[in-house]
C-alpha cells in the first residue's frame, strides 16, 4: 500500500459519499448527538440516531453502515446493543465502536466483551481506551486496568500502537488513536496524520464525531481508508477553522462550515506518513 494509491482512494471516498449522501446510522451518546449528526451531514452523509432495539435493528439492515458511541448508557441499550450487532453480523454490514469511558462500570464493560466477538470494522478511541480495549479482549499491548479518566485519555497516541495493531489485526479493519498526531493502522500499516486545532479537545464531542464521520466514509471505502479520510477531514477542517476564530464556540461553528466545504482533493492533502508494522 503506497502513498499515492492511499490519496487516490481517498479522494474517491470524499467523492463517493458526497455524490451519494449514504446514510450511516448512530447509537450515539445524548450528550453529544447533535454534532455528531451535523458532522455527519457536513461529510455529505445522512445520520439516523436511536436508542430504541427494534430501530436499531432497522439502522443495521438499512444504512450503509453504523456508528455504536458507549458514551452516556441507558438501561435499555442492554437490550438494543447486542441486537444491533447481531443484526448488523447477519446483515454483514460494516460498524464503527467507540469504546468511550471503557472501565468505568460493569454493564459497559460487559458490553465491551461482547464486541470481541462481533469485529467491529473500525474502532476509534483516544489511546488510553484503545490501550484498555486491547486489554479487555487479551490482545497485545493492552493494560488490565483501563487508564481512562472519565472521558479524557492519560496516555500519550504512541503508547498505544501495539495496542491498536493487536485489534486491528483481531477485527480485520482499522483502528484510529485520535490525539495531537492521530494514528491510524489496518495491523500492517501505520498512519500519522498531522493537522487539527487545540479546540477539538475545548468542546465537547469532537472525538464522538470523528467516529460519526469515519462511519460515513466506511459506507463508501474500506476500513482503512474510511479512517484515514476521516482523521484527514478533521485535521484540514479543524486546522482552517482555528485560522479563522479565536475561542471554541465560534471554532465549533466554523469547523462544520469547514468540513462541509472540503473538497477531496483537500482531504487527500491533508499531510501523512505512513509506515509498516514492526
Amino acid at each position: 500500500m503506497n502513498k499515492e494509491t492511499i490519496i487516490q482512494d481517498m479522494k474517491e471516498a470524499v467523492k463517493k459519499v458526497k455524490d451519494s449522501n449514504p446514510m450511516a446510522g448512530s447509537i450515539t451518546n445524548s450528550v453529544t448527538i447533535n454534532l455528531v449528526a451535523n458532522t455527519q451531514i457536513a461529510t455529505g452523509g445522512s445520520a439516523a440516531m436511536v436508542y430504541l432495539p427494534d430501530e436499531g435493528e432497522f439502522l443495521a439492515k438499512a444504512g450503509g453502515a453504523t456508528y455504536i458511541n458507549m458514551g452516556t448508557l441507558l438501561p435499555i441499550y442492554e437490550e438494543t446493543l447486542p441486537r444491533t450487532v447481531e443484526a448488523l453480523k447477519d446483515a454483514q454490514k460494516p460498524w464503527v465502536l467507540d469504546p468511550v469511558a471503557i472501565g468505568i462500570g460493569q454493564f459497559r464493560t460487559d458490553m465491551l466483551k461482547l464486541f470481541k466477538d462481533y469485529k467491529p470494522t473500525i474502532i476509534k478511541g483516544n489511546a488510553s481506551e484503545v490501550i484498555a480495549l486491547a486489554g479487555l479482549w487479551e490482545l497485545e499491548g493492552g493494560t488490565g486496568e483501563s487508564q481512562v479518566r472519565g472521558v479524557d485519555s492519560t496516555n500519550q497516541v504512541d503508547e498505544a500502537e501495539a495496542a491498536a495493531v493487536s485489534l486491528a489485526q483481531w477485527t480485520g479493519g482499522a483502528v484510529i488513536v485520535s490525539g495531537a498526531t492521530d494514528l491510524v493502522t489496518d495491523g500492517s500499516v501505520v498512519a500519522e496524520s498531522t493537522g487539527g486545532s487545540h479546540f477539538l479537545g475545548k468542546i465537547t464531542g469532537g472525538g464522538c464525531a470523528l467516529g460519526g464521520a469515519a462511519a460515513v466514509y466506511l459506507t463508501s471505502s474500506s476500513p482503512f481508508i474510511a479512517a484515514l479520510t476521516a482523521v484527514s477531514a478533521f485535521n484540514v477542517s479543524g486546522q482552517r477553522a482555528e485560522e479563522k476564530v479565536d475561542a471554541p464556540a465560534s471554532f465549533q461553528t466554523e469547523f462544520l462550515n469547514e468540513l462541509y466545504k472540503a473538497s477531496p482533493e483537500d482531504i487527500a492533502a491533508n499531510p501523512f506518513e505512513v509506515k509498516g508494522v514492526n
